[in-house]
């Protein structure tokens, strides 16, 4: 793992990140203007001694600075008022940018991290599809999707590589994409000797029979926002390149904030979609984040 980082992060990159990665991280959290507003939820965090630091371009997301009482066991997490959720978590619903009026599709969606803040932003409007394929997943997403107080959704337990079958077109689809977790050591540092080149090669199909699926699916103009929890080029970049390379159809354009750095184009050597330097890449060591990968792919009309 370490040597591959050292390929496209360098030397004092490498040692940077693997540094960063045994800092714990700072707890964040997403205000659910849907039950409450922001004003009111400061107010009443404030009197219990809690310290909310405003993330920059995400007006409902806070660092807690502060946290006299534990964050899961408050009235306002059980009401809703709330979700626990890692900084790098808010962007990708965000970067999609839903508008109220559009049949939306998160094709991974449990426990409902995303999917909550897609409805959001949709102001409990349109139409939010939540898939996901492990049913053991689904009791989680169905609890948060309640306690958020989301009503323009509907949940499917489907496997979402057959997303084509549902024979539906969508304006905006997200997918998170299941992977190794290699950006997530800062929360598991299990994860440092847990995963193999051939858990990242596994990933990388599955993921790839994802992205076809999703583009498959979306309308023309539509767009769709791919991201992980991964660093690895072989799960993020290089799957968008060999995929696209079949699909002539779609471009890969610029985000509505930069809040990471440019994506990769070029890795061992091999030139890979110049328009890859529009996806986005947060690092622990950079971003004081969990390291996380975005790349907004739209489909030309």
């Amino acid at each position: 793992m370490v040597e591959r980082y050292i390929r496209f992060l360098g030397l004092e990159g490498t040692i940077n990140l693997l540094r960063a990665n045994e800092k714990p991280l700072t707890p964040t959290i997403r205000v659910n203007t849907l039950k409450i507003s922001i004003q009111k939820f400061l107010n009443r965090f404030n009197k219990k001694g809690f310290v909310c630091e405003p993330i920059a371009n995400i007006p409902y997301g806070f660092k807690i600075l502060k946290e006299p009482y534990n964050l899961g066991s408050q009235h306002e997490y059980l009401q809703g008022y709330y979700y626990i959720q890692n900084l790098a978590s808010m962007l990708p619903a965000i970067m999609l940018n839903p508008q109220f009026k559009d049949l939306v599709i998160d094709m991974c969606a449990a426990p409902g991290s995303k999917a909550t803040q897609l409805a959001q932003l949709m102001q409990n409007k349109g139409t939010l599809i939540l898939i996901d394929r492990n049913k053991n997943r689904i009791p989680a997403l169905r609890v948060n999707i309640n306690r958020m107080g989301i009503l323009n959704s509907m949940i499917l337990n489907y496997d979402s590589k057959n997303l084509k079958n549902l024979k539906i077109r969508a304006q905006k689809i997200l997918l998170d994409a299941p992977c190794t977790g290699e950006g997530l050591i800062r929360e598991d540092s299990s994860r440092k000797k847990s995963k193999e080149i051939s858990d990242i090669k596994k990933m990388a199909k599955i993921q790839k029979r994802l992205l076809i699926a999703g583009l498959e699916t979306l309308e023309p103009g539509g767009e769709l926002l791919y991201s992980t929890c991964s660093i690895a080029p072989e799960e993020n970049e290089l799957v968008i390149h060999s995929t696209l390379q079949n699909h002539p159809n779609f471009s890969i354009i610029k985000m509505p904030y930069v809040m990471g750095i440019s994506g990769l184009t070029n890795f061992d050597g091999i030139a890979l979609r110049k328009d890859l330097i529009n996806a986005q890449r947060l690092y622990p060591h950079i971003h004081d984040t969990i390291g996380f990968f975005m790349c907004k792919i739209k489909m030309l009309y």
